[in-house]
C-alpha cells in the first residue's frame, strides 16, 4: 500500500465496486456455494438477495481477528440486516473465539441469507427462487428489510459489547473497538456515510503496527505450522494401533478421550487401584455421552469409541500398545519408575512419550534401557482445546520415535513444534518469566490489582495472577522452582509461594474472571513476607519486557528453537498470545526492549506498519 492514502483508496475502491451490486436498479442476487469470509460475505451483503447452499464451507466476517474491520460494507450492512445482537456475534465475539465460523444453517437462522437449498439442487433452486422474485411474486425471507429495532436494543447491546469486551481482552487491541464504533454508528445515516466511516477506519487499521504483526502471525499459524521445522520424513513413523496411557486422573483421561475420538483406535489407561481407572473411565465415557447430547456424535459412533477404551491395573496389557504416554506426578523419579516397568512390557519398537511441562526428558529416560524410544510430547491445557504440542528431542531420541511423535500429533489434529530438551522448553519458560516477574512485583509490595493492570499492554487473554489460578497454584510454584534451579540469576521465585499454592483460595476475582485482591487466608500468609517498595506499573512492565527479551535471545543462542518465528508460533498457539503481537518478538522489537537486552532487533527491518516503516 505505502501509505494511509493508498489505504483509504483501496478501502474505497472495495466499496465502489461491491456497492454497485445494491445500486443496480435491479434486483441483484449473490448465491453462496463454497467460502465466504470477509469479502466474499461482503459481496452477498451488498446484493438484494442471497441464498445458501447447506454444503458450503463456512461463512464469516474474520478480520477483527486480524487486527483490521468488515472494510467493504460488512459493517454497515450486517447490523442493518440481522440486528445489533446478531452483528455484533458476527463481526466481534466468533473472530475472538479463535475465529469461529458459521455453518451455512447457522447463517441462515441469523438472517445472513434468504433462502438455504440441499447441495444437490442448488443451483436449480436458486436460479427458480430467484425467478419468482423477478416475476414478482412473494417470495418468503428469513428477513424482510427495514424491521430492525434501533431505539432501545441497539445502545444496550453496544454497552454490553463494550463491557464484555474491557472484561476479556483489555483496551489494547484496536480493531474490536473500532469495530463496536462502526456497528454502533450504523443504527442510522446513509449506506454512503456508513461506507465512508468504514473507510476510515480501515485505512487506520489497516497500515498500523498491529495489523502488521497479526499478518505476521497468520503466515506462522497457516504456514510454518504446517510445516514443522526439524521434523523427520514421515515415512519412518510407527502406524500406531493401540495407545497406553499412564494414569487416570483428569490429564490422562483428557488424553484418553482426544486419543480415542481423533485416532479411533483402542485406548489403554492403568492406575494405581481400580477405584481411580474406574473414575476414568466414567468420565471418558460421560465425555463422550455429551457430545452425543450435543449431536456432534451419532449414537453408533459413540458407542464404538466408549468400546475402544479400556481401563485396569494390570500393566501387562501394555503389551501391544504402540505408543504410550504418561501423565503421572510431574517428578523425575516417579516417571522414571513408571517408564522402567513399562518398557520391560512393551515391544522393542513402540514409542515412549512424556508429557512433562519442565522437566528433563534426557533425565526422565536416563534410567531406560532403550532411551532413543523416548520424546517429549507435551500438551498444553484444556487438552481439547489448545492447539500445540511441544515435541522434545534429546540427544538419544530416534527419527523414528521423532517421526511418530510429529504424525500422532497431526493426526489428533495438534500443530507440533520441535524444541530441545531445555528447562521449561519455550511456552513454561517464557510464562515462568512473566509470572516471576508478577511474583517479583507482589513480594516488593506491589497490590494484586495493580500487577494484573501492569501486564495490560502485553496484551495477553489474562493477568498472570489469573493465568496461575487457571493452572494451579502448586503447578505454577513447582515450574518456578524448576526455572530457578535451572537460570538462578534470570528467574525469580518466592518460598513464600508454595505456602500460597496450599491455601484453598488464593485469590478473589470479580464476575469477568479478573482477579482483583487476595483471598484472607493469602493475605495471611503473605503478610510476612512482603516488602513495602511497591513497583511502578512502567517498571513491573519494562522488566517484564527486557526478561522476555534477553530470554527469547538466550534461547536462540542455545538452540532450543531454529528460529524466532518457533517461539512466537509456540506462544501463539500454546499461550494464547495474540495476534496483534504478532506472538511476542514483534512487540518487543516495536517497545524497545530487543535493543534495550541486546543491543539489535529480532527481526530486521522490524515487523512495523506502513507509516512506521
Amino acid at each position: 500500500m505505502g501509505s494511509r492514502d493508498n489505504a483509504r483508496l483501496i478501502a474505497q475502491l472495495g466499496h465502489k465496486v461491491l456497492g454497485k451490486l445494491g445500486d443496480l436498479g435491479v434486483p441483484s442476487f449473490a448465491f453462496v456455494n463454497g467460502l465466504a469470509l470477509g469479502g466474499g460475505l461482503e459481496i452477498a451483503l451488498n446484493s438484494s438477495y442471497r441464498t445458501v447452499d447447506a454444503s458450503a464451507a463456512a461463512v464469516a466476517l474474520p478480520e477483527v481477528f486480524l487486527g483490521i474491520i468488515p472494510g467493504w460494507g460488512g459493517a454497515y450492512l450486517l447490523p442493518n440486516l440481522i440486528g445489533i445482537e446478531n452483528a455484533l456475534e458476527v463481526v466481534i465475539s466468533n473472530p475472538l473465539k479463535q475465529n469461529r465460523m458459521l455453518k451455512p444453517q447457522q447463517a441462515f437462522d441469523l438472517g445472513i441469507f434468504d433462502a438455504i437449498f440441499p447441495a444437490a439442487n442448488y443451483l436449480e433452486n436458486s436460479l427458480a427462487w430467484a425467478d419468482a422474485v423477478l416475476a414478482g411474486k412473494k417470495v418468503e425471507r428469513k428477513n424482510e428489510p427495514g424491521k430492525i429495532e434501533r431505539l432501545t436494543k441497539w445502545p444496550i447491546a453496544i454497552k454490553m459489547a463494550r463491557g464484555m469486551l474491557e472484561s476479556k481482552i483489555g483496551t489494547v487491541p484496536k480493531s474490536p473497538y473500532a469495530a463496536l464504533e462502526l456497528l454502533d454508528k450504523a443504527k442510522s445515516g446513509t449506506k454512503g456515510e456508513g461506507f465512508a466511516r468504514e473507510d476510515e477506519a480501515l485505512a487506520e487499521l489497516v497500515t498500523g503496527d498491529q495489523f502488521a504483526a497479526s499478518m505476521y502471525a497468520f503466515d506462522l499459524v497457516q504456514k510454518r505450522a504446517k510445516r514443522p521445522v526439524g521434523a523427520p520424513d514421515k515415512q519412518l513413523a510407527k502406524k500406531v494401533t493401540k495407545v497406553g496411557i499412564i494414569g487416570a486422573g483428569l490429564m490422562a483421561s483428557q488424553f484418553a478421550l482426544l486419543f480415542v475420538r481423533k485416532l479411533q483406535v483402542p485406548v489403554l489407561i492403568t492406575d494405581l487401584d481400580q477405584a481411580r481407572v474406574d473414575k476414568g473411565v466414567a468420565y471418558i465415557h460421560e465425555e463422550i455421552g455429551k457430545l452425543e447430547a450435543k449431536g456432534r456424535l451419532d449414537s453408533d459412533s459413540a458407542n464404538k469409541l466408549r468400546a475402544l477404551v479400556t481401563g485396569t491395573t494390570d500393566k501387562s496389557l501394555y503389551a501391544d500398545c504402540d505408543f504410550v504416554i504418561e501423565a503421572v506426578f510431574e517428578e523425575v523419579g516417579v516417571k522414571q519408575q513408571v517408564f522402567g516397568e513399562i518398557e520391560k512390557i512393551i515391544a522393542e519398537d513402540a514409542i515412549l512419550a512424556t508429557n512433562t511441562s519442565s522437566l528433563s526428558v534426557e533425565e526422565i529416560g536416563s534410567k531406560l534401557a532403550h532411551p532413543e524410544r523416548l520424546v517429549g510430547f507435551h500438551f498444553f491445557n484444556p487438552v481439547a482445546v489448545m492447539p500445540l504440542i511441544e515435541i522434545v528431542k534429546t540427544s538419544s531420541t530416534a527419527d523414528a520415535a521423532l517421526s511418530t511423535a510429529f504424525v500422532v500429533a497431526k493426526n489428533l489434529g495438534k500443530n507440533a513444534v520441535l524444541t530441545a530438551d531445555a528447562p521449561g522448553f519455550v511456552v513454561n519458560r517464557l510464562l515462568a518469566k512473566v509470572m516471576g516477574e508478577a511474583a517479583r512485583a507482589v513480594y516488593e509490595g506491589t497490590p494484586i490489582a495493580d500487577v494484573e493492570k501492569a501486564f495490560g499492554p502485553l496484551g495477553l487473554p489474562m493477568g498472570p495472577f489469573q493465568l496461575i489460578d487457571l493452572v494451579g497454584w502448586k503447578v505454577a510454584a513447582h515450574v518456578q522452582d524448576t526455572m530457578v534451579h535451572a537460570f538462578p540469576d534470570r528467574f525469580y521465585a518466592n518460598e513464600n509461594f508454595h505456602a500460597l499454592a496450599e491455601l484453598d483460595s488464593v485469590v478473589e476475582k470479580d464476575k469477568g474472571g479478573r482477579v482483583v485482591g487476595w483471598s484472607k487466608q493469602a493475605e495471611k500468609v503473605l503478610k510476612p513476607a512482603v516488602g513495602k517498595e511497591p513497583a511502578s506499573a512502567t517498571t513491573i512492565l519494562q522488566r517484564v519486557q527486557d526478561g522476555l527479551a534477553q530470554e527469547i535471545k538466550l534461547m536462540l543462542d542455545e538452540g532450543v528453537v531454529p528460529e524466532v518465528e518457533d517461539i512466537d508460533l509456540c506462544l501463539i498457539l500454546g499461550a494464547g498470545w495474540p495476534f496483534i503481537d504478532g506472538g511476542a518478538s514483534p512487540y518487543l522489537d516495536r517497545e524497545g526492549a530487543s535493543e534495550r537486552a541486546f543491543g539489535s532487533s529480532f527481526h530486521t527491518p522490524q515487523i512495523r506498519g506502513v507509516e512506521h516503516r
